[in-house]
């Protein structure tokens, strides 16, 4: 099923009311959670230019609105094996396989990391992300594997989102890029949003949401670089995003690199570290996940032709 898009041109009585006040008023039969959903993933536009929930609108203000087919009803558990890190009576540790989609979206309804999750956690699983997101706290792309956190109690999800919002979870991934970087370290500063023609892809856009990105190189091949990454924002594809604007994109990213001859069902990018504060406890908590064969195999190919380092 194909997205709709909406429009609609702000008149007087909503002169100076907040985005999400409105899109309440206009749109009475999408839920406040649905709201605040489309706003987090950028489907609401204002004169063409990503907002806040706080934004107040102005008369003749053009909101713009993709809308993708409500699925909460048809989320069906599924006994998809999950590789659990840890897990207690607050979080759940996921290492996520590549080309696994973290909850259902447009295009993607079934083999979803929440459809697993609701058949091996049956009403454990938090609520404030609603019933298409129960749990999910923060996302990974389908093609990158790795960490994530998931909570089963809504008190959990609040402190870990707060966290994530102030900069105490940290997160660490690893990946191969084209080309060799000559600095061993940089950071990454740029806003980023919706591309300003196709929406399935964002970019580096001056109306977008600040993105940082802290990268070390780890080793140096012929052609190519191996990188740790650390996020000090999350937003969406940041890291593949940065990297391209910088022309130094990821291997198998078919989005936003460029054609390799090496075979790949997805971009070579992986969440290795998580660490965050326990919900309940109090104790700083650190997982890691080792690299996927496909990741290591590329490496070790790389390595015997010669590191450059």
């Amino acid at each position: 099923m194909e997205e709709d898009i909406l429009t609609y041109t702000i008149t007087p009585e909503y002169q100076k009311m907040r985005i999400d006040k409105v899109l309440s008023d206009i749109y009475p039969h999408f839920s406040r959670t649905r709201i605040q959903n489309m706003m987090d993933d950028e489907d609401v536009l204002v004169n063409d230019k990503i907002v806040k929930p706080s934004y107040k609108v102005k008369k003749g203000d053009v909101i713009t609105l993709t809308i993708y087919p409500d699925i909460s009803s048809d989320i069906v558990p599924e006994d998809i094996p999950l590789d659990i890190i840890y897990e207690d009576n607050d979080i759940i540790v996921v290492n996520k396989p590549q080309g696994m989609v973290v909850h259902p979206a447009n295009g993607h309804y079934t083999g979803t990391l929440v459809n697993a999750l609701l058949y091996h956690f049956k009403d454990q699983l938090s609520s404030i992300g609603g019933s298409i997101r129960p749990g999910i706290v923060h996302r990974i792309d389908k093609d990158t594997s790795g960490l994530l956190v998931v909570a089963k109690n809504d008190l959990a999800h609040e402190k870990l989102s707060a966290q994530l919002k102030d900069k105490t979870a940290y997160r660490e991934y690893v990946c191969l890029v084209h080309g060799e970087l000559t600095h061993d370290e940089g950071e990454i500063r740029a806003p980023i949003g919706r591309h300003n023609k196709d929406r399935k892809k964002m970019a580096v856009v001056s109306e977008g949401k600040p993105a940082v990105t802290h990268f070390k190189v780890l080793e140096r091949f012929h052609g190519y670089t191996y990188l740790v990454c650390l996020l000090e924002t999350g937003r969406t594809h940041q890291i593949r995003v940065h990297l391209s604007y910088i022309h130094y994109p990821i291997v198998g990213d078919k989005l936003y690199g460029i054609h390799d001859p090496i075979p790949l069902n997805g971009q070579l990018l992986h969440a290795r570290k998580l660490s965050l504060i326990h919900p309940t406890s109090g104790e700083r908590m650190t997982f890691e996940a080792p690299l996927p064969d496909y990741f290591s195999e590329v490496l070790q190919v790389l390595r015997e032709k010669g590191s450059l380092d």
